[in-house]
């Protein structure tokens, strides 16, 4: 695989026990990145956007959070409905405003 043009790391509160639980696992950060990984594939994106989940963040009160690179965007309170939103802003090589940390 190529390196991507976009990837975008979303916050899975893992810990470095390997336990999952914290804000941004309580409000869907695994099913944010299921569902941004679903809607790259279906734009067929795929070879230009990586989705990734990680640890925690460390920013628990701006969970979930989703971080998009090489632009250094950061996105928090992000919600399922926000996943098309993302996505276009990306494809627009532009940001989502009202998401920006």
């Amino acid at each position: 695989m190529e390196k991507p043009k976009f990837h975008l790391f979303v916050c899975s509160s893992a810990r470095l026990t390997g336990e999952i639980k914290g804000v941004c696992a309580q409000k869907e950060g695994v099913d944010i990145a299921r569902a941004l990984i679903e809607e790259v594939q279906d734009r067929g994106i795929d070879d230009q956007v990586m989705v990734t989940t990680t640890g925690c963040l460390g920013l628990c009160s701006m969970g979930p959070v989703v971080m998009v690179y090489p632009e250094q965007t950061w996105y928090g309170k992000v919600a399922m409905g926000d996943v098309e939103e993302i996505l276009d802003a990306i494809e627009e090589e532009s940001v989502v405003e009202r998401l920006l940390i």
